[in-house]
């Protein structure tokens, strides 16, 4: 029978630890509510008490599944666990469950804390003793548990005796420095079960800062440990924590995990992971990191042409899972090495039929290389090569053609007699036999100028006659500019990600000496890709 193994999230508490990202309570439940749907076995929410939005999540947590947790600390030295008013905070936000941390590294106990080494147990034992008597689930995460143990391997033990004795539930060994490797974290923890401290009461907290985090989680429960701690997109302070959506789909899909454990996340859940990931870094505006495993845009791509024409025969010589099973998708790139099969296969995606041995290919693949030997690159704007394919084969839309198009950027004051840069557009098009122009400033609502590209775009968008509905809802989301040559001749390449309310999200690449021509080569793929996949020819009708 398969052992259970529980997931411990503590995105919303450590993982805001990360360097430039604070959630805001309203985000905090959105996250809390995907954790939940996604089946994590406990919600660690923050700590209530040391700032005010964790206070105030907790004061409009959700209703989940999992258990919700607070974290705080061991009460402090010369006072009671009754009358310490920080561990009284924590307890104070109601939570099921509640997590304390404390010290189990006697250098940090003499040298930090500045107590003696039985002080500090008698405050772990009070601690959970305390949480306990109040009817709360307990957690003790043994602080700097990994080196402790290195150092004086007994007292460490201690520590975790103590809270055990005292009642936890669970005693999480923490590798609070990110510098313990897999080999010594599946050592140390076999040592710990060997003591005498149940498997089943463990549980595993890692850092990233050798990039082993995952690898040390893994360990741990190859070693007995039976909970898991982590973040999702492996958020956390310096390099960030055990990354849960590595940790998950391998302990789902890959053995002898899958076989072994079982967990609360469903094979239905399990393929909502890519969104789950992505809208975290929708929250975050971040960019996803397209080469994380399992969930990034680059995990199932395959550039080379050998490649590609296996992974038509049959996926598995080359992924090591099938991408539906995380909620992701094969990707074919182009590129200068692509073979045919590459672009067979890719022309197939983007529904364009072509016989093999038609000429089509060679002049398509001929073209794309030489356009990348310009600066292009359709490996990472699938959009734009999908266009460039569909001019060649002669079924690419004419659905409105750009006359002329001028930006100007100047210095103005603005109401509050303060200096501001101002972008100013105006572009032409033929519609339907018909020109139109359009004229638009970059100033958004709150006055700020956002920048030639956004005038440009809102000025080419504001009248395309027939089309214009189709692009209500689609948004540029990422700008990136790349030098591709120095010196006088350098050559700038743009690349535009846009996405729109279906949740797609397509790329297009620009070329040129000049990087308000280049933006707007991009900005058009970006527009006639979207009026291509809604059908905005049907308009004509």
């Amino acid at each position: 029978m398969a052992e259970r193994l529980y997931l411990y999230d503590t995105t919303l508490r450590d993982g805001q630890q990360t360097q430039g990202v604070q959630f805001s309570t309203e985000e905090k439940v959105q996250i809390a509510g995907a954790l939940d749907a996604l089946g994590v076995d406990y919600i660690e929410g923050g700590w209530p008490g040391a700032n005010p939005t964790d206070s105030a999540f907790f004061e409009v947590a959700p209703a989940t599944k999992a258990v919700m947790t607070a974290f705080g600390m061991t009460k402090r030295a010369g006072r009671s666990a009754e009358n310490d008013e920080v561990l009284a905070g924590v307890m104070n936000a109601g939570t099921p469950a509640v997590c304390l941390v404390g010290k189990s590294h006697d250098y940090h106990v003499t040298h930090a804390l500045g107590i003696a080494l039985e002080e500090n147990l008698e405050n772990i034992r009070a601690s959970v003793a305390h949480i306990v008597a109040q009817g709360r689930e307990a957690l003790f995460d043994a602080e700097h548990f990994f080196d402790g143990y290195k150092d004086n391997a007994e007292y460490a033990l201690e520590a975790c005796r103590a809270a055990l004795e005292a009642g936890a539930r669970w005693v999480v060994l923490c590798d609070t420095n990110g510098g313990a490797l897999p080999s010594e974290v599946f050592r140390i923890v076999s040592e710990v079960v060997a003591a005498g401290i149940p498997g089943d009461r463990l549980g595993i907290h890692t850092h990233n800062d050798t990039e082993n985090a995952v690898a040390c989680s893994l360990a741990a429960v190859e070693a007995g440990a039976r909970q898991i701690q982590g973040t999702l997109n492996g958020l956390g302070e310096r390099c960030g924590n055990a990354n849960l959506t590595a940790i998950i789909p391998t302990l789902l899909l890959k053995e002898p995990y899958a076989s072994q454990f079982e967990t609360g996340v469903s094979a239905a859940a399990l393929a909502d992971l890519t969104r789950v990931s992505r809208m975290l870094d929708d929250i975050l505006n971040r960019v996803p990191t397209k080469q994380a495993a399992y969930v990034g845009a680059s995990a199932f791509a395959h550039k080379a042409g050998l490649h590609a024409s296996a992974i038509l025969k049959d996926p598995s010589t080359y992924e090591h899972v099938d991408p539906a099973l995380v909620g992701n998708a094969r990707i074919i790139p182009m590129s200068n090495q692509a073979g045919q099969s590459n672009l067979r296969k890719r022309l197939r995606d983007a529904g364009l039929s072509v016989e093999n041995g038609d000429p089509s290919l060679g002049i398509i693949l001929e073209t794309i290389k030489l356009r990348e030997a310009q600066g292009y690159s359709y490996d990472t704007a699938q959009a734009s090569f999908e266009l460039l394919a569909r001019e060649e084969l002669g079924q690419l839309p004419e659905f409105f053609e750009v006359k002329r198009y001028k930006v100007t950027v100047e210095r103005r004051k603005n109401k509050y007699n303060r200096m501001i840069s101002l972008s100013e557009a105006v572009v032409v098009v033929k519609v339907d036999g018909e020109k139109r122009l359009s004229v638009s400033e970059s100033l958004d609502e709150s006055g700020s100028d956002r920048g030639p590209v956004n005038a440009l775009a809102k000025a080419l968008r504001k009248d395309l006659g027939r089309y214009s509905k189709t692009l209500d809802d689609m948004r540029l989301v990422d700008f990136k500019v790349r030098i591709t040559q120095g010196g006088t001749e350098a050559v700038t390449r743009v690349i535009i990600d846009s996405e729109d309310s279906q949740g797609r999200r397509w790329s297009t690449v620009g070329v040129s000496p000049n990087i308000i021509d280049a933006s707007f080569e991009a900005l058009l793929d970006a527009i006639r890709w979207k009026l291509i996949r809604d059908g905005g020819a049907a308009d004509a009708v």
